[in-house]
């Protein structure tokens, strides 16, 4: 067998989108300003209605197929349109909304390791879940293996929450989510994450 004949090497991904991805594409993204490094990782969490899973919503929101009149917490939230690059749900789904390779909005007014509008430099990964409470092992399973796989691709050099970034301002995903988990299962300098996130084990560890 030639070089020419053995089969190309293996790769997650479909130029910006992820092949384990169930793909759905939002309406919800833009291009990154020229030479943009995308170093930054930001997790979020994020359920609809809040505390309710596996209804849908999500993925409705980020393609602005929400039906506003299906719950009242919807009219909190209506004409909203914004977006994320992943979502993982309770059970281990990913879901895909934005190319990598694009700007999706998620993170909103930021600054983290000394550049401000995160948005134009990160890519956002939201976990089905709610602000404080705990995340499921399957959860954790896919983040950890995405975040490798997005590593592989991109230089990343950052990883951290949206409350990172946005402090005061957000507060996701919070003290549910168990960050020695995900550090131990990435295996990557401690210097990647926040300060604040090393070392104390979180309610599912």
């Amino acid at each position: 067998m030639t070089l020419a004949d053995m089969p190309a090497p293996q790769t997650p991904w479909d130029a910006g989108w992820h092949r384990d991805a169930v793909r759905q594409p939002s309406p919800n993204f833009g291009p990154r300003p020229d030479g943009a490094a995308i170093d930054l990782i930001v997790v979020h969490s994020i359920s609809l209605p809040p505390g309710h899973y596996g209804s849908g919503a999500v993925q409705q929101l980020f393609a602005n197929t929400l039906d506003w009149d299906a719950h009242p917490y919807f009219q909190s939230i209506r004409g909203l349109q914004v977006s994320s690059h992943f979502f993982i749900e309770r059970g281990g789904t990913l879901w895909q909304f934005v190319d990598c390779d694009q700007r999706a909005w998620h993170a909103g007014q930021s600054s983290y390791r000394g550049r401000a509008q995160c948005n134009d430099d990160s890519i956002g990964i939201e976990l089905e879940g709610l602000e404080g409470h705990a995340f499921e092992p399957a959860q954790y399973e896919v983040l950890a293996s995405l975040c490798a796989d997005i590593a592989a691709r991109y230089p990343v050099a950052h990883v951290a929450g949206h409350e990172h970034i946005a402090p005061g301002r957000k507060q996701d995903p919070g003290c549910g989510f168990d960050w020695p988990r995900l550090q131990g299962l990435l295996a990557w300098p401690l210097a990647r994450f926040p300060i604040e996130t090393r070392g104390t084990p979180g309610p599912n560890r």
